[in-house]
């Protein structure tokens, strides 16, 4: 278990502390009153997807010896406004030209597995695409 202690420090911000000392900082986007001074919670729910892709799909590489360096990826959001929520991620992987043909499939079975993916509400439209570019 890991235990995060969020902070509502005033104005539609908040500071998040992670047990291990961590901080993260948020600010509520303009269009509703913030600052944008820091990312918004949704932003880091977008943010953690695509980490947790990267992530997934670089520890299968590693057990396999797959050499991903210089992956990367970019990720979109859209919110809905009734109710208001994240309406569809867009996410992009790029992953090395050099990644084995017959491994891609694999790994994008792996990426699409990741647990925040599967921790998103299934009306969240999640469309991924994996590009062998870099």
């Amino acid at each position: 278990m890991v235990t995060l202690t969020v902070n509502y420090s005033r104005s539609k911000k908040c500071e998040i502390v992670h047990e291990l000392g961590h901080l993260v900082k948020t600010d509520a986007p303009k269009d509703i009153g913030g600052d944008a001074s820091a990312c918004s919670p949704t932003d880091l729910v977008v943010a953690a997807l695509a980490a947790c892709v990267l992530t997934t799909v670089g520890m299968f590489a590693e057990r396999h010896d797959i050499d991903l360096s210089g992956m990367t990826s970019t990720v979109t959001k859209e919110m809905s406004t009734s109710p208001r929520r994240i309406g569809r991620i867009g996410l992009t992987v790029h992953f090395p030209a050099t990644v084995p043909d017959d491994m891609r499939a694999t790994l994008e079975k792996v990426g699409n597995g990741c647990p925040v993916k599967a921790s998103l509400h299934p009306d969240v439209d999640v469309p991924v695409t994996y590009l062998y570019d870099i």
